[in-house]
């Protein structure tokens, strides 16, 4: 089972899902308040179960409704995915995955460790 982890850094707090072996899968953005950091680990943990994949590598991709995972490619050329919420806010992103398959795998993870994962704090 997953956990997310609730940290502060110099600007405010952010949390990281990470998976069974401590990889993070996914983080949030800074934000200033600890509530309104709960509230985006709520939000993850509601809409990624249900969220659709939109994969904007492919030309003439279908445009999902939200929530949704968007699939894309970085300046490195990495793949990588952004949680969108239903209102489109992004409130979760991954780290950069040199093959396809390996950023798919991130979501099916979020997928499946959000839903019930456990709130720590560091």
């Amino acid at each position: 089972m997953g956990k997310f982890v609730i940290r502060e850094t110099a600007t405010g707090i952010k949390f990281d899902l990470k998976a069974d072996n401590g990889q993070v899968i996914a983080t949030s953005e800074v934000y200033t308040t600890e509530d309104a950091c709960r509230n985006g680990i709520a939000s993850v943990q509601k809409n990624a179960p249900v969220a659709a994949i939109e994969d904007q590598t492919v030309e003439g991709y279908a445009t999902e409704k939200h929530p949704k995972f968007e699939i894309y490619k970085d300046k490195a050329g990495e793949f990588r995915f952004r949680l969108k919420a239903t209102n489109g806010q992004v409130i979760a992103v991954s780290e950069g995955y040199k093959a396809m398959a390996s950023c798919e795998n991130g979501i099916e993870s979020v997928k499946k460790n959000s839903a019930d994962a456990a709130i720590v704090e560091e």
